[in-house]
């Protein structure tokens, strides 16, 4: 997929693939995080990281990758005259990776030390308690980093079978987005030009059979409270709800519903917990969307004081019911349409963010949406129709409430 921005010469080119710790069992989790290290340990052409790290940023480049529940993505981000080493090295690294068993040993340290980071970073590791809890029984509900005892079990053979799963072109998108047309070597007047590159680089690529991910089942018929104990300065915890698919027709009101609750300092709960109760510093409300099932969580972090975490959870509970029971108002909605929008646009002066708006559109619901298309969406929607969701969603029975800091389960009484 082609983006052309017409502006600065510089492009991204991201691909992302269908693969992520939701494709994972209680053997190999964490695989998908590992793999994304490893293709940059070295491959045929390139094999070895320094050789990699001088040749990206001997053209004055910038690499990166990332992991997901449902994928992972690889991006170079470089002037347009480089894009044919570009395409040759996201080519050579990911399809002739040589996963050298030296390499993958000393990687396992550095992964069992980013695990103990995220130990160590409670407001981060709130949120994978959340899906633990949530998504309990699924893989969806693995951390993505895995566990240390998964992680040091790991042999070249697990990469290289995860690989042949899920790493071939029918599970993946390739994105260019940038100053397509734009060079300050010579003069590009077709795009063909890049499709000729990829094509004589990734058409031999062979497709396979989709490997399938087991869907989330079960109904939330009853809250699920967690209480993780561990010495902290500040308790932080999330409040949330199952939504629904990621294709689900009513995710602009999700989106607007979501915002209104705990988008930004103008957000009903970033005023009324923070700057009316001075109960926490940050408040947040935010989505998780996949192809089965959904999610909308609040996260905030509040003193290690029971009362405090209380008086905050039952003032985060009240938005939630105010909402449901129709108490929004157009001012509110009006806001919160104008912030989606606007932050969308601003979003998109950056070539990554274009290639990761259509790319993952591309992967996850084999459709193409313009901004303008997303813009008209969050236009259409109607307070009736945010009323009628939130009194959908935010049914007690359904309610997933965690919490991480010097706490017993006792001590958590959570009036539901």
């Amino acid at each position: 997929m082609l983006i052309d921005t017409n502006t600065f010469p510089t492009i991204t080119t991201l691909l992302l693939v269908g693969a992520g710790s939701r494709y994972e069992n209680a053997d190999n989790n964490g695989i998908s995080h590992f793999l994304e290290h490893m293709f940059y340990k070295g491959s045929k052409k390139y094999p070895n990281p320094e050789i990699i790290s001088q040749i990206i940023e001997g053209m004055g480049g910038y690499w990166n990758a990332f992991t997901s529940k449902d994928y992972t993505g690889y991006y170079i981000k470089a002037s347009t005259d480089h894009f044919p080493k570009m395409i040759d090295m996201i080519f050579d690294l990911l399809l002739n990776s040589l996963f050298d068993p030296h390499e993958i040993e000393k990687e396992k340290g550095v992964i069992c030390e980013e695990i103990n980071m995220y130990e160590d970073m409670p407001q981060r590791r709130i949120s994978d308690i959340f899906d633990n809890v949530m998504f309990a029984g699924n893989p969806l509900g693995y951390d993505i980093a895995g566990s240390k005892k998964t992680v040091v079990s790991f042999n070249r053979n697990t990469f290289v079978d995860y690989k042949n799963q899920l790493y071939h072109p029918n599970n993946a998108v390739l994105i260019i987005a940038g100053g397509l047309s734009k060079n300050l070597k010579f003069e590009i007047s077709n795009l063909k030009y890049y499709t000729e590159i990829i094509e004589a680089k990734f058409g031999e690529w062979e497709k396979e059979d989709n490997y399938k991910f087991i869907t989330v089942k079960g109904s939330f018929t009853k809250p699920r409270v967690y209480v993780h104990n561990k010495k902290t300065e500040q308790a932080h915890f999330c409040f949330g709800y199952p939504t629904f698919k990621i294709d689900d027709k009513r995710k602009p009101a999700l989106k607007i519903l979501a915002t209104v609750l705990g988008g930004g300092a103008s957000s009903r709960l970033f005023q009324e917990v923070r700057e009316k109760r001075g109960l926490c510093y940050y408040i947040r409300t935010g989505l998780e969307q996949y192809h089965d099932i959904g999610s909308i969580v609040t996260q905030a972090g509040v003193a290690k004081d029971v009362e405090k975490v209380k008086d905050a959870v039952q003032a985060t509970q009240k938005e939630h019911s105010k909402i449901a029971q129709g108490n929004i108002s157009d001012t509110d909605i009006a806001r919160s349409k104008e912030m989606l929008k606007g932050r969308l646009l601003l979003s998109l002066e950056d070539s990554f963010n274009i290639a990761h708006f259509y790319g993952i559109k591309q992967l996850h619901e084999n459709s193409v949406e313009s901004p303008e298309d997303r813009i008209k969406q969050i236009e259409k929607v109607t307070k009736q129709e945010i009323v009628a969701l939130a009194k959908e969603l935010f049914a007690p029975e359904k309610m997933v409430f965690t919490i991480i800091g010097p706490f017993e389960s006792k001590d958590i009484n959570i009036d539901i």
